[in-house]
């Protein structure tokens, strides 16, 4: 009795988070380049929830002149049909951080459940798991997203899921990786010994070790899939061109780059720093749970 009582301590002191929150968010909260980017995320993530309530004109409104400079009136100027370029760029940032964080969040669900399987049962469920993310893996993430976007066609649903389903082999790859590892551990052998059941351990104790590099992959694909959405709408190929997006505003900014500088610069500056803004999150995140300077299941 003594040894199954020590035995279940064990398993619930390695299937602990490795660190607590008030560590990580003291490390965190020293890394300046990580706060610059938390607040910018914070920033944008607000004006896509507020939309038209944050924006001091309406987006769709052509009552303006036409190619107006940045002004006190309009501060970031208007477009080639007199609409109010703030406003536009406030509510394309709703699709925008939409995009990014749902495909991310999709992906994961899918790349982590068949990550987990694969590496955990292995054999032939293995196989064919890993067969068909070769697949995937064989093709850019980019041209893979054309490609169902070609499939599935055009509109906001379509072009997350295309996005996601180009980065579920990533999240796969790496979760079978870990739990290759993590299955040969000693806590495990304690949990099967202790008679707990295969998704027990799958995704009780194998899983919330496992969790800290798909945290950190989590982060970079947001940028990378704000990206991809910004390419494929500028291609033609991502939501409708009536919906304001700050990649339908580059595009159709293309024939003025030269007359008004200001409808290209705007929205790529802005793009540029949620990219940024993100890739420093997850960076502070990589190093906070820098897998080597702690090993799986070590607490703090």
């Amino acid at each position: 009795m003594a040894e199954d009582s020590s035995i279940q301590a064990q398993l619930e002191a390695e299937s602990r988070p490795r660190r607590g929150f008030k560590y990580v968010a003291r490390r965190f909260s020293r890394d300046r380049r990580a706060m610059v980017g938390l607040v910018i995320v914070v920033v944008f993530c607000l004006a896509a929830l507020l939309g038209e309530l944050a924006s001091p004109y309406d987006p769709q409104s052509q009552n303006y002149a036409l190619l107006e400079a940045p002004s006190l009136s309009h501060p970031l100027g208007t477009d080639n049909v007199g609409r109010d370029l703030l406003s536009r760029i406030i509510v394309g940032a709703r699709i925008s951080m939409v995009v990014g964080i749902t495909t991310v969040a999709l992906a994961a669900v899918v790349g982590i459940v068949l990550g987990v399987a694969a590496g955990y049962y292995g054999g032939w469920v293995d196989m064919v798991v890993m067969r068909a993310i070769d697949v995937l893996w064989a093709f850019p993430n980019f041209i893979l997203a054309v490609m169902l976007v070609a499939i599935f066609g055009l509109g906001l649903q379509n072009v997350i899921v295309a996005i996601a389903l180009a980065y579920v082999d990533d999240f796969a790859r790496i979760i079978r990786g870990m739990v290759l590892v993590l299955k040969e551990d000693d806590f495990v052998t304690a949990a099967r010994a202790m008679g707990a059941s295969n998704r027990r351990m799958m995704f009780k104790h194998i899983f919330p070790n496992a969790l800290p590099p798909v945290i950190v992959q989590a982060s970079v694909f947001v940028a990378a899939a704000i990206l991809a959405e910004a390419g494929l709408t500028f291609l033609g190929l991502g939501v409708s061109p009536l919906t304001p997006t700050w990649a339908s505003i580059l595009n159709d900014a293309r024939p003025f780059f030269t007359r008004a500088w200001w409808l290209g610069t705007f929205p790529g500056v802005v793009i540029m720093l949620v990219v940024l803004a993100v890739n420093f999150v997850g960076d502070a995140i990589r190093d906070i749970n820098d897998v080597h300077e702690y090993g799986p299941g070590v607490t703090t």
